[in-house]
């Protein structure tokens, strides 16, 4: 099955150059040194391009990542290139699913960030990826993850989204158009991408489906409670609580 993001992996980053990476991995950091002040190597499932394993690089921090799309590694290490060797020597990225890898490692802190556990649609899957974490860490690690927080999007149900974005080279126009399967706690997330290239004028079209599971806590902890005891759950880069407003919401757990 081809990973999702392999189709626009070209535009991935100049879709989400407003994302402000460097805040994002260190509201991470803090999370994770709140709990373990000397941590300094983390592995990270789901790693895209690479940009919060750089800017985490930055802050002196080790990341191993994984992705299973090929095409984002790729961009990944044209990326990490252009860094400097001080830099690029504490990034490591290889292609691995978060359900089944295995490093040989043992690391202080696994992140995965950006949803990639909502990306993960069955019971099954998510103890998969619940076990890949556990597997890397001593007892007292963490694990630290975003997801789709279930109340929020029952309340403020999913609704169509267009963003508009352009570089030198192409102007982009995407059109999210979401499916809500409320008995299974699924969206399916149709992604139109209308892709004009400036030089030659020419419009090509390339679509996508992203089936995101949105989540409860009491569930996220029945599933990963063989390995892991909760330590708290915020809105995303906030140090409150989610609530129904809170469409994003972290978790922290500890290895038993």
């Amino acid at each position: 099955m081809k990973p999702v993001f392999d189709g626009y992996s070209r535009y991935y980053d100049l879709l989400y150059q407003d994302k402000d990476y460097a805040a994002e991995a260190a509201y991470v950091l803090s999370r994770i040194r709140s709990r373990c002040p000397q941590a300094d190597r983390i592995l990270e499932l789901g790693c895209g391009t690479a940009a919060h394993a750089i800017a985490l690089a930055n802050q002196g921090v080790s990341v191993h990542g994984i992705d299973r799309s090929d095409s984002m590694l790729g961009r990944a290490r044209e990326r990490i290139e252009r860094e400097s060797p001080e830099i690029r020597s504490r990034i490591r990225v290889a292609t691995g699913d978060v359900r089944s890898v295995r490093t040989g490692e043992k690391y202080d802190a696994v992140m995965s960030l950006f949803h990639v556990v909502s990306y993960l649609n069955s019971d099954r899957d998510l103890a998969l990826a619940f076990e890949t974490a556990a597997e890397h860490l001593h007892p007292g690690g963490l694990f630290l993850f975003d997801f789709w927080y279930g109340p929020a999007v029952l309340s403020q149900k999913p609704e169509i989204r267009v963003k508009r974005l352009s570089d030198h080279d192409c102007a982009i126009t995407r059109i999210a158009e979401p499916e809500l399967r409320s008995d299974e706690d699924i969206v399916d997330v149709n992604y139109s991408l209308f892709i004009e290239d400036k030089a030659s004028a020419v419009i090509s079209r390339l679509q996508e489906t992203h089936s995101m599971r949105y989540l409860f806590l009491p569930e996220l902890q029945a599933l990963a409670g063989h390995w892991f005891e909760p330590l708290d759950t915020h809105a995303w880069l906030s140090d409150e609580p989610p609530d129904t407003t809170t469409w994003s919401a972290v978790a922290t757990m500890v290895r038993r």
